[in-house]
């Protein structure tokens, strides 16, 4: 996502590299670009108009540090602009009441059956909730099936009612169980059109009336654009919503939808979604949204990633091993399983400052592990708590029994080496990049 508009924003930005000062003809020049940019990603018209003349006013009001040229400065009123546009701060779900009643709303196709699943999930997950997700959708064939699916996935009991075409009853009867049976968050997953129209809106807005949720979530598809600004305004006028949730953030969008939204409907995105892994949600934060949009990267997303799958006492245990000179493919393994978790490999890199840019056109799919993780596996214990004894004949039976060639298991094994020895010279406080000849 913002691939297209990243590289056009910092094209535009070049027009004031080298110059001495912003002027009034640099910055037109510049912001010229930049509002071409914005149309071109599908952002509403009004709203690329309001934040090129914004970002003008305040250019030319600024006076251009030494140590910052005008194009630095440009990116930081451009920066400081995006996060405005998308909300500013991050905003919370209303979890608070017990039970809280979460109701799902959107067009057909959109995701919000996964996206229910995934809330499901984060929930119990980040919030320690007991939730209870609700077939709500009565329409769409294997709706009801595809949340119970989600729902054995994601350990968290589904209600439905087999044979009643009332939603409405459903959501009713749904309370009371949840009540019954302590589960303080109810996500209501309802059901959609292909289009707007009075049928499902009278019918969203029955539902709302009956069981009066503490939050109401609207799910977007952002691959549809302006399409789904539109869609939000008029679900905005009957429901009144809470927050939007921005879905299939990995499809090949041109973001739009992110940027406009709020300043159409007034309404923060609350969430982000992409994929069909029910871990694949997070809260929006506009001000990492802006960072990534001009190819900064998302750095803190990314240590929060890492801390989510960080074990102190483990660390502590792996810290003292290597120090040892004990670290052993038991451990290698262990942290890559640890790394997988952490979601996309190639999303991952992305967020990392630089990197983006670099691995955008690169092949890098989930199962970059997979060739590394078939020869640890099949190597003996001996080996794996050894690695010492790993000689010809022994390299040429792991090729055999994980599919690959010697070579990629000689690789693999050069690579644990440097990697051991790199990780006990950083722990004794050394250079590591003395032992490869590097200063």
């Amino acid at each position: 996502m913002f691939e297209n508009l990243s590289e056009r924003l910092e094209k535009s930005f070049k027009i004031l590299k080298g110059q001495g000062r912003i002027s009034e003809i640099n910055v037109a020049e510049t912001l010229k670009d930049v509002r071409r940019a914005l149309l071109d990603a599908d952002v509403n018209f009004r709203t690329a108009k309001q934040f090129t003349d914004t970002v003008k006013a305040k250019a030319l009001g600024q006076e251009v540090l030494k140590a910052v040229n005008p194009s630095q400065m440009m990116v930081k009123i451009v920066h400081d602009e995006l996060t405005l546009l998308m909300g500013g701060e991050k905003t919370d779900i209303n979890i608070r009441i017990n039970p809280s009643v979460i109701l799902i709303a959107g067009l057909q196709g959109s995701g919000k059956t996964t996206f229910s699943g995934k809330l499901a999930k984060w929930v119990s997950t980040k919030r320690n909730k007991n939730p209870l997700l609700v077939a709500g959708d009565v329409y769409r064939p294997a709706a009801v099936e595809q949340l119970k699916i989600i729902g054995s996935q994601t350990e968290v009991p589904v209600y439905s009612e087999e044979g009643n075409m009332n939603p409405v009853n459903i959501a009713r009867n749904a309370l009371k169980e949840a009540k019954k049976n302590g589960n303080d968050v109810v996500i209501i997953d309802t059901a959609g059109r292909l289009a707007v129209d009075e049928e499902m809106m009278n019918e969203i807005s029955a539902i709302r009336n009956a069981v009066s949720p503490h939050e109401i979530l609207f799910v977007v598809d952002a691959m549809t654009g302006q399409d789904a600004v539109n869609t939000a305004r008029e679900f905005n006028e009957r429901l009144d919503f809470d927050g939007v949730v921005l879905t299939k953030l990995d499809g090949d969008t041109r973001g739009g939808a992110a940027l406009s939204i709020r300043s159409v409907v007034n309404k923060p995105v609350k969430f982000v979604s992409s994929g069909e892994k029910m871990d694949a949600i997070d809260i929006f934060y506009p001000a990492r949204m802006a960072d990534r949009i001009l190819g900064m990267g998302d750095i803190v997303s990314f240590v929060e990633k890492a801390q989510e799958q960080f074990d102190t006492e483990e660390a502590r245990k792996l810290q003292k091993k290597i120090a040892r000179d004990q670290f052993d493919f038991n451990d290698f393994i262990h942290q890559i399983q640890q790394i997988k978790k952490m979601g996309n490999v190639k999303d991952l890199m992305a967020m990392i400052p630089g990197v983006g840019k670099a691995v955008k056109d690169m092949d890098i799919d989930d199962n970059a592990f997979r060739s590394i993780e078939a020869i640890i596996r099949s190597m003996t214990p001996e080996e794996w708590e050894n690695p010492n004894v790993l000689n010809g004949s022994r390299r040429k039976r792991i090729a055999t029994g994980s599919g690959t060639t010697v070579q990629d298991v000689n690789r693999l094994v050069k690579q644990f080496d440097e990697t051991r020895r790199m990780m006990k010279m950083v722990s004794k406080g050394g250079n590591p990049a003395s032992f490869t000849g590097r200063k």
